[in-house]
C-alpha cells in the first residue's frame, strides 16, 4: 500500500502525551528511588575546608 502526501500529512500519532507522561514520571521515581537508597549525595557537607 503505497500512502500519497495528503494521506501522510494527515496520519496523526496518538501515543506521543502518553509516553512522554510516563517517561517524566519514571524519570521523577527513578530520582526518588535514587535519593532514598543513596542520599549521601544529597546530604554532603558544601562547608567543609
Amino acid at each position: 500500500m503505497v500512502l500519497s502526501k495528503e494521506e501522510l500529512t494527515k496520519v496523526q500519532g496518538g501515543s506521543k502525551t502518553l509516553w512522554f507522561i510516563v517517561g517524566v514520571i519514571g524519570t521523577f521515581l527513578a530520582g526518588l528511588f535514587d535519593g532514598i537508597v543513596n542520599p549521601n549525595r544529597c546530604n554532603s557537607d558544601s562547608d567543609s575546608d
